[in-house]
């Protein structure tokens, strides 16, 4: 009788050890630091310089791209007639410089102005002088004419409606000055904008540099000792055997 010969056993398959979630967050966290440590080995002697750089580049980009902006200014006077005193033209000043985008919106300011109503509300503004019974309406647009025309027909409009309650209010709204069609525009230029931007880049350059983290030099890592292990108690000390030499 022949004895039974086993099969030969197959290797246990190797389980692929199971990477923590932690581990793995941990890991893409280390890869996301990456370009903030590249950046931190820049030299200190270059954070400056490369941060004002970087703003004037910006600066004047951002004034070359971005539309001239032109103001015209137009003055309104408030006179008192015969039957009012100068305190009630300063008041009634006051009060029309507040109201004149809705008397201009109106009447027929956009009409003489060429442009939309909404246009003509988000573009002027209007001002008064707590001295003076005078109020200026300065009107903003991307060409010289079109805010010549806005703030003339602002103004215009508060003389037609001052002339028209006159008879109530006792005095008279005159216009004291027309807009001067502006010669250059009042948004800064691309150089102006780039010097600002250099300054802002520099500031922020140096504040960066301030919070750098400072490199750690001589750095030691001391050894800290196991637990010690407590002594067996008297008892059991002295019931173990002794081991006997001959």
């Amino acid at each position: 009788m022949t004895p039974h010969s086993n099969p030969p056993r197959r290797p246990a398959a190797r389980r692929r050890p199971v990477v923590p979630e932690t581990a793995s967050v941990s890991a893409s966290l280390r890869r996301a630091r990456l370009p903030l440590s590249k950046v931190t080995a820049l030299p200190a002697r270059w954070i400056v310089p490369v941060a004002v750089l970087a703003g004037a580049l910006a600066g004047g980009t951002y004034g070359m791209l971005r539309t001239p902006q032109y103001s015209a200014t137009s003055y309104v006077v408030v006179v008192p007639t015969e039957k009012s005193d100068p305190a009630a033209a300063l008041g009634f000043a006051t009060a029309y410089g507040r109201v004149a985008s809705q008397v201009a919106l109106i009447g027929d300011a956009p009409v003489w102005a060429g442009v939309p109503a909404r246009t003509l509300r988000e573009s002027v503004q209007t001002a008064t002088s707590p001295d003076a019974p005078m109020i200026s309406v300065t009107a903003t647009s991307d060409r010289a004419s079109t805010a010549v025309s806005m703030a003339d027909g602002v103004a215009r409009a508060l003389v037609l409606n001052g002339s028209q309650l006159q008879g109530s209010t006792k005095v008279r709204v005159l216009q004291f000055s027309r807009a001067v069609e502006p010669t250059g525009p009042v948004t800064p230029s691309a150089g102006l904008s780039a010097l600002v931007g250099g300054c802002a880049g520099g500031l922020l350059g140096g504040l960066g540099l301030l919070v750098r983290p400072k490199p750690r030099h001589g750095e030691f890592h001391a050894n800290v000792p196991g637990p010690a292990t407590s002594a067996p108690p008297q008892s059991q000390a002295q019931s173990l055997p002794q081991s006997e030499t001959v």
